[in-house]
């Protein structure tokens, strides 16, 4: 044999080789997938992503943008001269991590009326008459209000009310035809969905933010500062916010408003991750108040209840067992909780069929009604449920502040 048949029938036995382990390699897999139940091609199937799902994975923050920041003005806070070495709002330091964002200061001299501006916040316009909503701790110190709009005018502003417990106030500029937001519903709000916050941080112009709802029903002691009966159920976002947004916006993708920013938790008294707005049900009800009455008129169920951070240890010296809802330590005398036929150990776990898991969420459902509402409280007696209506009180009535609701 020569050399060039040997080639030739080695490359014959390599084909043939290659051509059996081919057929085997075949006959393993053909068997292999046999014994696979359900076969590998029905459990890996291509997902497929339909245009509406696009839409969905889709937000649109232009759209409310473009609706919202129109309605949202820079608000000036103005002092006469005073001391000069005492720095604006400088008792309103804090040091327990949570910041009202008292404003800027500035630099600017002092006016031809004696005043010189000091602060600076945010309102959103609620009415095309002129009517503001922005926090409490941004006017409580001014001896006048300067409003700049979106479009650059300026106007003063007289205070119409305010209401320290809920960080709220209504100021008013005379001007006709203003954009202006329209409240959603609070209760539709929910954690993880986006929002944008609206206002003028630092001093800058229009500035709009997102970030997501991060939990709803927050206490943070912040309006115990001001006020002995103080109302919180913030809803705490990742929205960016800094000293100057106080009295902004935050809305929904839709452009409607869902809360006013007022506090920031933070350690440096800028933004450092988290931000808490008023719930809008409360806001509209207290702005409703002040416009008509001058005042909030808030209604009271009359029940005191332990804290929602208690410990095991408190739980058991006040005889508080398990169960869902807000365990009622005390009913007021006289009260509207009383009256109804609410006892003292009962779990309440729903009001107006809403469920109620701790006490921040009781207080922001009974502090967006007002006196004289009847509400529906469903809750559980020695494990047993019932349902019964309340008429809620003013404060003027034997309502027993002093018993938490």
């Amino acid at each position: 044999m020569t050399f060039r048949q040997f080639l030739y029938v080695s490359i014959l036995g390599i084909v043939a080789f290659g051509a059996v382990a081919l057929a085997y390699g075949k006959y393993q897999d053909q068997h292999r997938s046999a014994r696979l139940s359900p076969p590998v091609s029905s459990v890996f199937q291509p997902t497929e992503f339909s245009e509406k799902d696009a839409a969905k994975a889709t937000v649109d923050f232009e759209t409310a943008a473009a609706l919202a920041t129109p309605a949202v003005v820079h608000i000036k806070v103005l002092q006469r001269t005073r001391n000069e070495n005492a720095g604006p709002f400088a008792e309103n330091d804090t040091e327990d991590g949570v910041d009202g964002f008292d404003g800027m200061s500035y630099n600017s001299g002092v006016g031809a009326d004696g005043t010189r501006p000091v602060a600076s916040g945010s309102g959103v316009s609620i009415s095309a008459d002129g009517y503001i909503v922005t926090n409490n701790h941004v006017v409580e110190k001014a001896d006048q209000l300067m409003v700049t709009l979106n479009n650059k005018k300026d106007y003063k502003a007289e205070v119409v009310g305010t209401d320290p417990s809920t960080d709220l106030a209504v100021i008013k500029i005379d001007a006709t035809n203003l954009p202006y937001l329209k409240f959603a519903n609070s209760e539709n709000v929910h954690v993880g969905q986006w929002v944008l916050a609206i206002g003028y941080p630092l001093n800058l112009e229009t500035t709009v933010t997102s970030g997501i709802v991060s939990a709803k029903a927050r206490n943070i002691g912040i309006n115990s500062r001001n006020s002995e009966a103080p109302i919180e159920s913030f809803i705490q976002t990742d929205a960016a916010v800094n000293p100057g947004n106080s009295g902004g916006a935050l809305i929904n993708t839709n452009g409607d408003l869902i809360g006013i920013n007022s506090a920031i938790a933070s350690p440096t008294g800028s933004y450092a991750g988290y931000s808490y707005a008023i719930p809008s049900n409360l806001v509209s009800r207290v702005v409703t108040d002040i416009i008509k009455y001058g005042s909030s008129k808030r209604a009271y169920l009359g029940v005191m209840y332990g804290s929602d951070q208690m410990s095991e240890a408190d739980r058991q010296k006040n005889n508080i067992g398990e169960g869902d809802g807000v365990f009622v330590m005390d009913v007021a005398e006289g009260g509207a909780a009383q009256r109804a036929g609410i006892q003292k150990g009962d779990f309440i776990t729903k009001i107006n069929g809403t469920k109620i898991n701790t006490g921040t969420e009781m207080v922001e459902k009974i502090s967006s009604l007002r006196p004289g509402d009847k509400v529906n409280i469903t809750f559980l007696r020695n494990g047993k449920q019932s349902a019964v209506d309340a008429v809620l009180q003013g404060a003027n009535e034997n309502t027993q502040q002093n018993l938490r609701e």
